[in-house]
């Protein structure tokens, strides 16, 4: 290390982690699986940053305001970068949502270990699971339940930064390279 940079000369993530997922389309909601809980998310991706801020609320519980930092990092296997996040108060939150940004909201069911988000506006029909894991060994020992469909962990068309800035029409067209429709509005 020289004066904080490692060897490639990258700045240290002190308060990162390493993020690693895996994410896959679904081409409907699964009949046969029970939500362990059930989570309401309105993202805002801050434009012209790497920012995201987020509202989160379930039925039982309290509001949830973090803001957080993804940076994508490639490698092979799951999908992996380093995410910073840090929780918000509710005044802190309405100060940053004042930023211009661009919004999606989701509707997400923890079945474990995948997470299901249920997109709604203009991605309504889109149906996209994800898991995370702690290692990339765990990553790969994932096995798959019959209702995922393609894997897109690699695909970064299907990442929320992306998703925000994507009309219906390109999903569609990104869903049928994989053999998927977007159900209508």
């Amino acid at each position: 290390m020289i004066l904080g940079k490692n060897v490639n000369m990258q700045p240290q993530h002190k308060y990162a982690r390493i993020e690693r997922e895996r994410r896959f389309l679904l081409d409907r909601f699964p009949s046969d699986v029970n939500a362990v809980r059930i989570r309401r998310i309105t993202d805002r991706y801050i434009d012209g940053t790497t920012l995201r801020l987020r509202e989160q609320s379930e039925e039982r519980g309290p509001t949830i305001f973090k803001l957080t930092q993804k940076v994508p990092a490639r490698a092979s296997g799951a999908q992996e970068g380093l995410i910073t996040s840090m929780y918000l108060t509710k005044d802190e939150f309405c100060v940053l949502a004042q930023l211009p940004a661009k919004k999606l909201s989701k509707t997400r069911h923890s079945v474990p270990p995948f997470g299901i988000d249920v997109f709604e506006g203009a991605l309504e029909g889109l149906l996209l699971g994800e898991a995370e894991f702690d290692s990339a060994a765990a990553a790969d020992a994932l096995r798959l339940p019959s209702f995922i469909g393609a894997e897109v962990s690699a695909d970064n068309r299907f990442t929320g930064g992306r998703l925000v800035r994507a009309s219906r029409q390109d999903v569609q067209t990104w869903l049928l390279e994989y053999g998927i429709r977007l159900s209508s509005l």
